[in-house]
């Protein structure tokens, strides 16, 4: 584990990951990245592939081994095939591990299900000699993986995503600048994946005008997440827990922001209250499809009371 992240209380790992499930992912995310599997995509010049570029005279330095027998007795030239080189594709994985993730009330934490789609997403990727990278954002220090790939790059991405950030220690504009990042390191066209709540820095509030909530101003990561789709296809797997869209009617509670750390009293047996916490968690909602729809980026959430391997499978169809 990443020794500035903490393992969070009532951890439970992402849980059994069925190995068939893990199969159908594999085609799907192969359709939706637009080329996963070697030879659909191309790469510029000339070399091994399996798509004919042209039939020239034999050089000397050629490999004897592209020599085209047909070809060359037709002309009584040696004649070498030349083949259009094939790219195996990069997965990028951004992954938030802020404090916001070590939150859970049902069958396992925010941060389980993100860890359980990592080790997904990067098992798939290395599958037909591809490479993954791994950027965690939302922590006291930013992880960099190097794409790679094999099974080293799996051990390698298994201890980075472990644990979450300490409460109180929000980083702002982390994610924004983990989208950045991969914007600058990643040299060709691949496969970003991010992984996180989407709550960064964010304080719940309804503002009314004129009857209407007022809307947000564009988030960075929206606008960092929108120049990355000029290049890369990209998918969004938001994490969500129940609890985050309701409040259950105990009473007086103390609630606190476990990544600033600010504390607020709440009188959970109002209705009032309820219905506009309930309306502002549907604003928000609404203002995150609309930012994820703007980049042209692929949305699926994850709850914590489900199947999330399931889910993520039934999404991405």
């Amino acid at each position: 584990m990443n020794a500035s992240l903490v393992d969070p209380p009532g951890r439970q790992g992402p849980g059994a990951m069925s190995a068939a499930l893990v199969e159908q992912l594999d085609l799907v995310l192969a359709e939706r990245a637009a080329g996963v599997l070697p030879g659909e995509r191309r790469a510029a010049g000339r070399g091994s592939g399996t798509e004919l570029a042209q039939i020239r005279a034999y050089q000397p330095g050629d490999d004897v081994r592209r020599l085209d027998a047909a070809a060359s007795a037709r002309t009584g030239v040696p004649h070498v095939r030349d083949y259009v080189p094939e790219r195996t594709l990069t997965t990028w994985v951004v992954l938030d591990v802020s404090a916001s993730m070590a939150f859970g009330t049902a069958d396992r934490l925010k941060s389980d299900v993100a860890e359980g789609v990592a080790l997904v997403v990067g098992r798939l990727a290395v599958r037909r000699a591809g490479r993954v990278a791994l950027i965690t954002c939302g922590g006291p220090a930013e992880t960099l993986m190097p794409p790679r790939g094999g099974r080293p790059a799996l051990i390698a991405m298994r201890k980075g995503i472990q644990g979450v950030a300490p409460d109180g220690g929000e980083q702002g504009g982390a994610l924004a600048g983990a989208l950045r990042r991969v914007a600058l390191l990643a040299r060709g066209p691949g496969l970003v994946v991010v992984i996180s709540d989407f709550r960064e820095g964010e304080t719940v509030r309804l503002e009314e005008r004129h009857g209407n909530a007022e809307e947000r101003a564009r988030p960075e990561w929206a606008r960092a997440l929108a120049a990355l789709s000029a290049r890369h296809d990209l998918l969004a797997v938001e994490v969500v827990d129940r609890r985050e869209a309701a409040l259950p009617d105990v009473g007086q509670i103390t609630l606190v922001d476990p990544e600033t750390g600010a504390r607020m009293e709440a009188d959970t047996s109002s209705a009032e209250l309820r219905r506009r916490f309930e309306a502002a968690e549907l604003a928000r909602r609404d203002q995150l499809k609309r930012h994820l729809r703007g980049a042209r980026a692929r949305h699926v959430a994850l709850d914590t009371d489900s199947d999330w391997l399931r889910a993520l499978g039934r999404n991405l169809r």
